[in-house]
């Protein structure tokens, strides 16, 4: 049970009973005991009217009514006293409304009791949290994106269940180590009656960014002809993944724009990881990518040949290894990122995410901040001219955590219509654990350089590439000087 439909329903009632009975009680100092043992009612049958799973009957309600000295239409009404009122506010709240609680095994009457026993507090809290939102243009997609991110690092980005139902699949349909597109077509045909065609989306005004239509009434899957064989295989794989694990709701769009609910974004999510696992096997991918990492020189060509050996997309092959890593070989420690860069522009941006834990920067901003161009995968935007592909490696020293990355990213130009380019990167905190299973770690091939998040908190004074005044830095400044001129004044008076 989530709070989505309680301000609708007998749950809101019975929760605002709950939080009214325990607040009568608190009030004249009873236990649940106490109350048990003047009304006769069970302890634990009171413990979940307080928490909203029970309603009582009338002579019930008659009963408590009498021993915690209030009437009987204090405890039925739904209008709670000042002190609970934000209690209200805040189950009715559209922002709060949209918590999956449930996804990350959050149950709702613990929460309530929370905030019954500081609602003033609480209510503070979760408005601080709306007003930075706001500020932020955390809109409504920004926040279910957010949540999904934080449910894939809660889990370390990998789901055994779907994992093992995707080898199955595998197996049982003699996939290809690298599949194609005719593979998967030819399977949502045969399997699942599905009808496919290619289509020039723009002639009914779609953005080039619309990828795929699905028309769930005739079965219908529309592929915008644009796709190269790497879309539309994903694209494909995904529909397998939708049907195989039984996904309701979905979206019917490649992309996030027909989404109605939470629930069909999850599912989306769901049914990528499981296309990822038909395209990359895990099984494969985990001795090769351990195999690489023996090597004791880093060598791009190497790992571009490797993304090749499995796949022509290095956004999948980039996205898989945050499967793989943590769980097969024990490096948890990681981040995932995405850049866009449009053409005739120089503004960068952060497509995609992901944190393995809570220490690596960047983050997604949106303020209009500039991102780092000592970034390996900036640099890499950059460098692509003339070029289709460019990867390359840097240990990343961040100055201000003084935490250390070994960052590998493939930069590749979009070949569809946009044109806009993409910078993909993975990169692997260094400790002792990561330097013992990735020997080219320590090369002295691979550039180490200091780097900041963004330029305006950039706390590096001499960068060659800054786009933006380092404001934290100045102010940093500012603020030592002006410390250092109350101490000369308090000396001189003293």
């Amino acid at each position: 049970m989530n709070f989505r439909s309680m301000a609708n329903d007998s749950d809101f009632i019975k929760t605002v009973f709950g939080l009214k009975m325990k607040q009568f009680r608190q009030k004249k100092n009873f236990s649940l005991q106490d109350l048990a043992n003047s009304t006769g009612v069970s302890k634990s049958y009171l413990n979940e009217i307080e928490n909203g799973k029970k309603y009582p009957k009338h002579d019930k309600i008659a009963q408590l009514a009498e021993a915690l000295n209030c009437t009987y239409d204090d405890l039925v009404s739904t209008k709670l006293d000042k002190s609970l009122a934000p209690i209200t506010e805040i189950l009715q709240s559209d922002f709060f409304k949209e918590i999956p609680l449930d996804l990350f095994g959050i149950n709702k009457n613990n929460l309530i009791s929370i905030i019954s026993d500081a609602p003033k507090k609480v209510t503070a809290f979760i408005n601080t949290l709306i007003e930075i939102s706001k500020n932020y243009n955390l809109s409504k997609e920004r926040f279910y994106f957010a949540v999904i991110r934080s449910f894939q690092e809660l889990y370390d980005n990998y789901f055994p269940e779907i994992e093992d139902k995707a080898n199955n699949y595998i197996l049982e349909n003699n996939l290809s180590n690298k599949p194609y597109s005719g593979e998967f077509e030819l399977i949502l045909k045969k399997e699942f009656q599905y009808e496919i065609k290619s289509l020039d989306l723009e002639q009914y005004g779609a953005s080039g960014k619309l990828r795929s239509l699905y028309i769930p009434e005739k079965k219908l899957l529309l592929l915008n002809e644009l796709l190269d064989e790497d879309q539309k295989t994903f694209i494909l794989a995904k529909e397998i993944g939708f049907n195989i694990l039984n996904l309701n709701p979905r979206p019917n769009t490649y992309s996030w724009l027909d989404f109605t609910s939470f629930e069909e974004l999850l599912n989306n999510y769901y049914a990528s990881y499981f296309a990822g696992c038909l395209l990359i096997r895990k099984d494969l991918l985990s001795h090769e990518i351990n195999e690489f990492f023996q090597n004791a020189e880093w060598d791009p060509k190497l790992f571009e040949n490797l993304i090749e050996e499995f796949t022509n997309s290095p956004e999948t092959f980039y996205y898989r290894l945050t499967n793989i890593l943590p769980q097969e070989l024990g490096i948890k420690d990681l981040f995932y990122l995405c850049f866009t860069k449009k053409k005739n522009t120089d503004k960068i941006q952060i497509l995609k995410e992901l944190h393995l834990n809570q220490q690596q920067a960047p983050h997604a901003n949106a303020t209009s901040e500039h991102y780092c161009r000592r970034w390996i995968a900036v640099k890499n935007l950059s460098n692509l001219k003339g070029n289709e592909k460019v990867t390359d490696a840097q240990i990343s020293h961040y100055k201000d955590s003084g935490l250390t990355y070994l960052v590998i990213s493939t930069s590749q130009k979009n070949p569809f219509s946009d044109g806009t380019n993409r910078s993909y990167c993975i990169g692997i905190l260094l400790n002792s654990n990561s330097l013992k299973k990735i020997k080219f770690a320590k090369s002295d091939q691979i550039k180490t350089v200091n780097v900041g998040v963004t330029c305006e908190f950039c706390s590096i004074p001499d960068c060659e590439v800054r786009q933006a005044p380092p404001l934290r830095l100045e102010k940093e400044i500012f603020n030592e000087n002006m410390k250092k001129s109350i101490q000369k004044i308090r000396k001189e008076m003293l």
